[in-house]
């Protein structure tokens, strides 16, 4: 290559990524596509979506950066697939920020049980038990728990940035805490609650970690 064309512009003139040497020792296009998210999901858990570019992947993959856009939209994508969640957690969330902080807690146990008590249940536990069990998956959803599902949840709630990260923790103990209980140990009598009880006795508590006094009493 003359070192005129950057690949991350896309693919060069006829011939180019061949002199690269690298397509070439590559299997099919599904293997060079599961070599990209390997590299990425590991990439991704080391530094995070913001600490890690296509570039890198691409360099660590040892394809050429135009492959990468190949296979995949961008980072957003390819940070979503290699968390391979069963839902996209921005349709589950779709509309609980239209509702004021004050009035969300509500819209958000009824959004989390409408997924968790749809078909994907049993891919959601899957996942569930795979991500408690591996260090590289549990870096990966709290990436994606940070930037995607609490960034939705807490748009809005007002307060300093610290408090306002711990507000959405706490949220996150809340939910993750029913998940586990009810649909991966499955302890009576919560497993078979109904969802409306569900939502009568966990959305106050919710709707307290949103915006009521974490200041401790007395």
């Amino acid at each position: 290559m003359n070192g005129q064309h950057d690949p991350a512009d896309g693919p060069g003139p006829a011939g180019s990524a061949a002199g690269t040497g690298r397509r070439g020792r590559r299997g099919g296009a599904t293997e060079s596509r599961e070599q990209i998210l390997d590299t990425a999901r590991r990439l991704f858990a080391e530094h995070g979506f913001e600490g890690t570019s296509l570039r890198q992947i691409a360099r660590e993959t040892g394809v050429d950066p135009a492959m990468v856009h190949h296979f995949f939209k961008g980072k957003d994508e390819l940070f979503a697939l290699s968390v391979a969640l069963p839902a996209d957690p921005e349709k589950v969330l779709a509309g609980v920020d239209g509702y004021s902080p004050e009035d969300r807690a509500e819209a958000i146990v009824r959004a989390v049980l409408r997924l968790w008590e749809s078909p994907a249940q049993h891919s959601l536990v899957a996942f569930l038990r795979g991500t408690i069990g591996s260090k590289a998956k549990t870096l990966l959803l709290r990436e994606l728990v940070q930037r995607t599902i609490l960034g939705r949840i807490m748009a809005g709630v007002p307060g300093p940035p610290e408090e306002v990260a711990m507000r959405g923790n706490l949220v996150a103990t809340q939910m993750v805490g029913v998940m586990l209980v009810r649909y991966v140990v499955r302890l009576e009598p919560l497993a078979s609650a109904s969802p409306d009880d569900l939502v009568r006795l966990v959305a106050p508590n919710v709707q307290h970690y949103l915006t009521g006094d974490l200041k401790a009493d007395g």
